[in-house]
């Protein structure tokens, strides 16, 4: 059966009504297909990054699952968990309970790392419908004893790949050996390598597979393009590229929290209004950076990794690799922080010569080339640019640390309570809801 339409699916009223406050009628893909899987009961194994709908599409059938029990809930035992690998997820994961459940009488909260845990407490203490939560903390406060699982009927791991790569899998194996065996699992990944397949045989009794895009494909929507340039030019040549004033909005990755701080330096110190997010950033500060980014008060955002997946913005007009990623598939999601809502973008990236291996598996991997961009005319200081690909492949490059700074990617893990907001994703019609967004946009379905 198709479903067209968000009145096709069998929601309860309440769930239509919310869907209907956010003007949405029209169901993304991977919701059409996973919410009535999920209505039913069965396991999830959802293969779909952010932006199409994900969030939405587990968020509806597990307020409707919780809805449609009755059950009273008992200090400290959720009878939901959401696992999420950053905070910023989190906190939008928890945004869409709210707004999706904004008629529904179900408690909710959010919990992270990064912040005093006392509120974090008093919530599980009150007791909760729905908990979403980071692997860090919950570990911390199940050690504690703050937590417990004993009521729990669906759990749900967003992100898997990313909770792989961010090394909190063993985290993630801990709490799940606390879990009832009698529950309905959702596992989510945009990615499927071995070990987390392996994970999912483990977790997930008789699952359906939902694939709503080609696994470590591209947007068709972005325009992607190389420029060969030193590494110790890359900030001259985001300045002159930043020239172009329909570079409205901006993501810019680099793959350490230094070279982070250093690109927003120089871009602020040029004039452009520009502010950082990576792990050493307080959650307030990442936060603040965030709304700015979303207000345009911020024209550029300086990001690592840690931004490369769950911040749905909309309107960003381009994404520039300052670095490339040393990990193919992150390029992908990179890039795909633009285009989004139905939009064009442009992704550029910025490659040293030691950077071409790199730049090789990103295209083996998406099964292109990257059409080579000359510098920016404004651009005299770089003396030999590479603008022409070397005969021989360059040897991989030997990855080395920055004196005093480690890499993105340890444990980022806070509090806020409330149930969130959606976003439609791309390729969806007008009108349908998205889970990972801070406002609705209404056009194609709601992200996950």
């Amino acid at each position: 059966m198709t479903i067209s339409l968000f009145s096709e699916l069998s929601l309860r009223p309440e769930l239509q009504q919310a869907i209907a406050d956010q003007g949405y009628t029209t169901p993304t893909p991977i919701q059409a297909q996973a919410i009535p899987l999920l209505l039913s009961g069965r396991d999830l194994l959802g293969i779909a990054q952010t932006g199409t709908g994900k969030t939405a599409a587990f968020t509806l059938p597990i307020l409707q699952k919780l809805a449609d029990a009755g059950v009273k809930t008992r200090p400290s035992q959720p009878r939901a968990l959401i696992l999420t690998p950053t905070r910023e997820l989190a906190i939008q994961i928890d945004d869409s309970v709210k707004n999706y459940g904004a008629h529904l009488r179900l408690k909710h909260a959010v919990i992270f790392g990064g912040v005093g845990q006392g509120r974090q407490v008093d919530a599980l203490q009150r007791g909760l419908d729905v908990l979403v939560a980071t692997p860090g903390r919950l570990l911390d406060l199940m050690n504690q004893r703050h937590v417990r699982f004993d009521d729990l009927s669906v759990f749900v791991l967003d992100e898997a790949d990313r909770m792989l790569d961010m090394g909190f899998i063993n985290d993630v194996r801990k709490i799940v050996a606390t879990l009832p065996k009698n529950r309905q699992t959702l596992l989510f990944s945009a990615t499927m390598p071995r070990e987390i397949a392996d994970l999912a045989a483990k977790l997930l009794n008789n699952p359906m597979r939902v694939e709503v895009t080609p696994q470590a494909t591209t947007v068709e929507r972005i325009g992607q393009h190389v420029i060969h340039v030193p590494m110790a030019q890359k900030r001259h040549v985001m300045v002159d590229l930043l020239a172009d004033q329909t570079m409205t909005r901006v993501i810019a990755f680099t793959r350490t929290k230094h070279g982070a701080n250093k690109v927003t330096d120089h871009l602020n110190a040029a004039g452009i209004t520009t502010a950082a997010i990576h792990g050493n950033k307080s959650q307030g500060a990442r936060q603040a950076a965030l709304e700015a980014f979303r207000a345009g008060k911020v024209r550029v955002l300086v990001a690592t990794d840690i931004a490369a997946r769950g911040i749905d913005i909309d309107g960003i007009s381009h994404v520039i690799n300052v670095d490339l990623p040393n990990v193919s598939e992150s390029y992908v999601h990179r890039i795909g922080r633009t285009a989004r809502a139905g939009k064009d973008g442009v992704a550029i990236s910025l490659c040293d010569s030691e950077e071409r291996a790199f730049l090789r598996d990103i295209e083996k991997l998406i099964g292109q080339r990257l059409p080579v961009m000359e510098l920016p005319a404004e651009t005299p200081r770089i003396a030999t640019p590479a603008t022409q690909r070397p005969a021989q492949p360059a040897r991989r490059p030997q990855h080395k640390r920055p004196e005093g700074h480690r890499p993105e990617g340890h444990r980022q893990d806070g509090y806020r309570q409330g149930a969130g907001q959606g976003r439609p994703a791309q390729g969806a019609t007008r009108n349908a809801p998205r889970g990972d967004s801070s406002r609705p946009v209404r056009a194609n379905g709601p992200r996950g």
